[in-house]
């Protein structure tokens, strides 16, 4: 596989008191390869939708994409582009599905318009040619009566479809890499199963790679090829899906497994995290889980590195290093 996408260093600041910045992202870095699903995983208040946010130069202002920060599409650095040529990659090289199609579509204009407006964007041609392209998604994404849902308003349409709308409205450039930032919320539990296979299957027919943000580890399992879990702005862990299951290694990530119901073995009490996710302005010096970890000691007061775990797997915890690790690896890398 070739890597479309690679982030290094990913810092994003917004204004905090007495003239400081505070970092909500700090120091995020990952890689993804053409057709690979990357799910990117963690509380709400984690910073994954302001990490995808940044990879479109999105980031709702006063906020800012630090200095020494890198992303890198291909052979383009996406932070040095601006105006038209900035334009050109948003949709065309990475579209985009955001969380609530209700808020996110225009309710004023149809189906037919939202969808027929991004590809009139990127590609030249007559806007009846674009219709039928129009047309042809909705009936790719599964969409039953797609001649009369481009007609439509979105109040006239069922939540599950609305997302299906926004999944056409991505997918109308063509781009190479797919960001669906919690694509199933507030769906019903088999809504939610026939997006996801709407996206596997449309990542398997056109070789997207896809970056599929959750905090759902129910749709991660035998939907991601690879797992970063996200804590206070940074990757603490990151794997590949069946190694992150079967041996989770970082407190936080044992804890997120620790807080899922089973269906099968014997009835267990559920452990949830103690806590909440910490503000920005407040992020705990050291280890950023150490005031909610069981599993601190002294040394969690120093900030720890990515660590490898075993080969392909890194976390950032010292307890790495009562396990073997050796020396410090970057995220996407194998050893």
């Amino acid at each position: 596989m070739s890597r479309v996408l690679e982030v290094e260093n990913l810092k994003i600041s917004f204004p905090g008191g007495d003239h400081t910045r505070v970092y909500p992202v700090d120091g995020v870095s990952f890689q993804l390869e053409r057709g690979q699903t990357l799910a990117l995983v963690g509380e709400s208040g984690c910073g994954k939708s302001l990490t995808s946010l940044a990879l479109l130069q999105l980031v709702p202002p006063p906020g800012r994409i630090e200095t020494g920060s890198v992303i890198r599409l291909g052979d383009t650095d996406v932070l040095a582009l601006q105006g038209e040529a900035l334009r050109r990659i948003r949709g065309r090289r990475i579209g985009m599905i955001f969380q609530d199609p209700m808020t996110s579509l225009n309710p004023v204009f149809t189906v037919e318009d939202q969808i027929v407006e991004g590809i009139l964007a990127h590609f030249k041609m007559a806007r009846a040619k674009a219709r039928e392209r129009a047309l042809q998604l909705l009936q790719e994404v599964g969409i039953p009566d797609p001649e009369q849902r481009l007609k439509a308003y979105p109040h006239q349409l069922s939540g599950g479809m609305r997302q299906r709308v926004m999944i056409a409205i991505a997918l109308a450039a063509e781009p190479e890499i797919l960001v669906a930032d919690e694509p199933t919320t507030a769906l019903d539990v088999t809504v939610q199963a026939q997006i996801l296979e709407v996206l596997d299957r449309l990542r398997t027919s056109r070789g997207m790679a896809v970056l599929l943000i959750t905090h759902d580890l129910g749709i991660v399992a035998g939907r991601a090829d690879r797992v970063a879990v996200m804590y206070a702005g940074q990757i603490i862990e990151e794997t590949s899906t069946g190694r992150l299951f079967a041996n989770p290694s970082h407190p936080y990530t044992q804890g997120l497994f620790a807080s899922v119901p089973r269906i099968t073995g014997p009835l267990k009490r559920l452990n949830p995290i103690r806590g909440s996710v910490p503000a920005p302005a407040a992020w705990p010096s050291g280890c950023r889980f150490r005031p909610r970890c069981p599993k601190a000691f002294d040394k969690s007061e120093l900030e720890p590195p990515l660590l490898p775990v075993e080969p392909d797997h890194l976390m950032r915890c010292w307890l790495a290093e009562q396990q073997g690790a050796g020396t410090r690896q970057e995220p996407g890398t194998k050893s």
